[in-house]
């Protein structure tokens, strides 16, 4: 997918140098500098996200964005409107995100799910306009809940015993959460970013454990290393 988002970019390119020399070579005459041209470099790009990134929800708001920005240039609307429709969009666009992250749910909501009716409870690691530092060494992790509200978290399973697929769930809003996890783990991460993010830098493993991640990121991050 990533491949085809460059394949794109690339393309749109090509075509615009393309137009560039057979107008200098007067065989076109074709007005490419039209009224909201660079809103292009708005759109095309994230059209090109929708291919290349896990989260849509960044991508479908810059199109958004591109595309009004677009319409108002035309004059087909008022740049006084921009505003009034460009909140509500957003907000659309982030709404239905969570409703079909919700509706679809995730493999981590359903193994921590699973714990707590099995009767075990995930730790939790909480901190708001603080700090907490969770350190698994030695201990056998089958999941755990972190949240970070105006502050951060730092979930250390580099010594933990993971013996079996595990689950985290994170919740990040002006907070960051920070992830260390050994080697011998495979990472899966889907999580809901406004304005903030999600990242994994841990390289994929075959015939290991796999940690689930998900939540969500609202103005800050979380990050797996």
């Amino acid at each position: 997918m990533k491949k085809f988002g460059s394949i794109l970019v690339g393309v749109v390119l090509v075509l615009a140098g393309v137009l560039f020399a057979l107008n200098a070579l007067n065989i076109t005459n074709i007005n490419i500098f039209f009224d909201g041209w660079w809103t292009v470099f708005i759109i095309v790009p994230s059209i090109a996200g929708l291919f290349t990134e896990r989260d849509k929800t960044g991508s479908l708001i810059g199109i958004g964005v591109g595309v009004l920005l677009l319409l108002c240039c035309q004059d087909i609307i008022a740049f006084d409107m921009l505003w009034k429709l460009l909140v509500p969009a957003i907000v659309i666009i982030i709404g239905l995100r969570m409703v079909l992250t919700g509706l679809r749910g995730s493999k981590a909501d359903d193994m921590l799910s699973g714990m707590k009716k099995d009767g075990a409870e995930p730790r939790v690691g909480c901190a708001t306009f603080s700090g907490c530092n969770l350190n698994y060494d030695g201990e056998v992790f089958d999941g755990a809940e972190l949240t970070a509200v105006f502050g951060g978290v730092k979930c250390d399973l580099r010594n933990a015993i993971i013996e079996k697929d595990c689950a985290i769930r994170v919740c990040a809003i002006f907070g960051g959460i920070d992830i260390l996890v050994p080697d011998n783990v495979n990472i899966k991460l889907n999580t809901t970013s406004i304005f903030g993010g999600a990242s994994n830098k841990k390289p994929a493993q075959k015939d290991v454990p796999t940690l689930y991640i998900s939540g969500t990121c609202m103005f800050g991050g979380a990050e797996v290393k």
